[in-house]
């Protein structure tokens, strides 16, 4: 009688372990197999809600759904040398390429009116993090696919460094011949003055330096076409701590 008992009491174990181990195996292959970047099962993207923002000083590319305030995804980026800055304001996307070369694996093409600039891959990961290109936001090839994945054409793009918008790569003197979006926001101010008649464009060309000539004129300052800290003042562009 106590033989079969213990017969019993061993073979209940035996099931006993069968169904604990069982059950963390799968366990084990269940937790394995799923996608911890992306927990929030049910969250869905809506492409038409994404936004990009460029954060030249932190070197940091961010996809944002605006609609909730949430951040998607988050990358290390190179921007523009000092000879060659990265443009600030906003644009939208306006091409998708697969390129190579010095270009990397993908384009996201940008429209900034003064130059061609975009987002794209780079066949130099170490300069990832630094001011190390002609002007265009760097990733890594990986990144660059990830995001051109997600991204649709027309998605709006943000390029700031700190807080002074256009100016966040502090005052410089424009002459003839100089682009930024620095030269935009002089367009900008001289036209609703009345002076500046032409595309705003961010460059500083024939039709701007007649209208600033003629601004200079009247305001009794004298004539110069090198947009300087007087003018910047005299236009009500200041820079606010």
């Amino acid at each position: 009688m106590n033989r079969r008992l213990a017969l019993i009491l061993l073979l209940f174990i035996l099931v006993l372990m069968v169904i604990v181990i069982g059950n963390y195996i799968h366990m084990f292959f269940t937790r394995k197999g799923l996608d911890y970047d992306f927990r929030d099962t049910y969250y869905k993207i809506n492409r038409d809600d994404l936004a990009i923002l460029i954060e030249v000083d932190k070197k940091r590319l961010s996809v944002i759904d605006y609609k909730v305030n949430k951040i998607l995804e988050e990358y290390i980026v190179a921007t523009g040398r000092s000879d060659s800055l990265t443009p600030l304001g906003t644009f939208k996307i306006i091409e998708k390429a697969r390129w190579g070369e010095g270009f990397g694996s993908r384009w996201l093409g940008l429209d900034v009116p003064w130059g061609t600039y975009g987002i794209h891959g780079t066949n130099d990961p170490g300069s990832i993090g630094y001011n190390a290109s002609a002007g265009c936001i760097r990733m890594r090839n990986k990144d660059v696919e990830q995001l051109y994945d997600m991204i649709d054409k027309n998605t709006m793009v943000s390029i700031t460094n700190g807080r002074y918008g256009p100016f966040g790569h502090g005052f410089r003197d424009l002459k003839p011949g100089d682009r930024g979006a620095d030269v935009l926001e002089v367009q900008k101010r001289l036209k609703i003055e009345g002076y500046y008649t032409g595309t705003l464009d961010g460059i500083y060309g024939e039709d701007m330096k007649r209208s600033l000539i003629e601004y200079l004129k009247d305001s009794n300052i004298s004539l110069t076409h090198t947009v300087d800290d007087t003018i910047y003042r005299k236009l009500n562009i200041i820079l606010m701590e």
